[in-house]
C-alpha cells in the first residue's frame, strides 16, 4: 500500500537547485506561488507544485535521477513513471520521492502547449504566451502568474483555495482581475470569485 500522505515537501530553494540544469521552463505553483505574489508567506504548505510543459515532461526524470516517479493516473492511482515513457494526455500530475522508504518530496504538474503558447486545460481557448505565465521572485525563482494559478485553484475552491484568492485578490491589478474573469467565465461559467474581481 502506497502511503500517499507521507510528505515532506522540498523547499522552493531546494526545487530551484535540483532543477538548475534544467533548460526548459518551470515554475514553482500552488500555494508557493500566491505566496511569492504576495510577498509573504500566510499559510502552511503540505506539498509543493512544479509546473512543467508536458512536451518538457522528461525533464521531470533528467532532474531526479535515481529518484522514485509516479504518475497519477485518473481517477487517483499512482503507478510507476517508467524512465522515458511520454504520460499520456490523461495524466497531469507526477509525484516522486528519493526512494520507495522515502516520503514524497515534489510534485510536478503537467500543462499544454502549442508553438510559443501556454493552453490551459481548463479550457483550450484560455491560451496566451508561454513567456508571460510566470514571474520571477526577489531571490531568481521562477512561479506562476497568480491569475492563472488562481485559474486552476477556482475549479475546487478548497478551503486553502479560498485562503490563498483572500489573500491574493487585494493584489492584482486591474489586467490581472480582467484576464481571470474572462478566464474564469470560458471555463467555469459562473462562479462566486468573479463578482470580487470588478476591474
Amino acid at each position: 500500500m502506497i502511503d500517499l500522505t507521507r510528505w515532506e515537501p522540498a523547499s522552493p530553494n531546494e526545487v530551484a537547485e535540483r532543477l538548475s540544469a534544467v533548460e526548459s521552463p518551470w515554475w514553482i505553483a500552488g500555494g508557493y506561488a500566491i505566496e511569492f505574489a504576495v510577498g509573504a508567506p500566510f499559510r502552511e504548505h503540505a506539498d509543493i507544485d512544479v509546473l512543467l510543459l508536458r512536451r518538457d515532461q522528461l525533464a521531470a526524470q533528467l532532474a531526479l535521477p535515481g529518484w522514485e516517479w509516479w504518475a497519477a493516473e485518473p481517477p487517483g492511482t499512482l503507478r510507476p513513471w517508467a524512465a522515458g515513457e511520454i504520460l499520456p494526455p490523461a495524466v497531469h500530475d507526477i509525484w516522486c520521492r528519493p526512494s520507495a522508504d522515502a516520503p514524497w518530496r515534489i510534485q510536478f504538474m503537467l500543462d499544454e502547449a502549442e508553438d510559443a503558447d501556454w493552453v490551459s486545460r481548463r479550457d483550450p481557448r484560455i491560451r496566451r504566451p508561454v513567456a508571460d505565465i510566470g514571474l520571477i521572485n526577489p531571490d531568481g525563482l521562477p512561479y506562476l502568474a497568480p491569475e492563472v494559478q488562481l485559474l486552476y485553484k477556482a475549479k475546487g475552491a478548497r478551503p486553502k483555495d479560498e485562503r490563498d484568492f483572500a489573500a491574493m485578490q487585494p493584489k492584482l491589478d486591474a489586467a490581472q482581475r480582467q484576464w481571470l474573469r474572462e478566464a474564469m467565465t470560458l471555463a467555469y461559467g459562473e462562479h462566486p470569485w468573479k463578482d470580487r474581481l470588478t476591474v
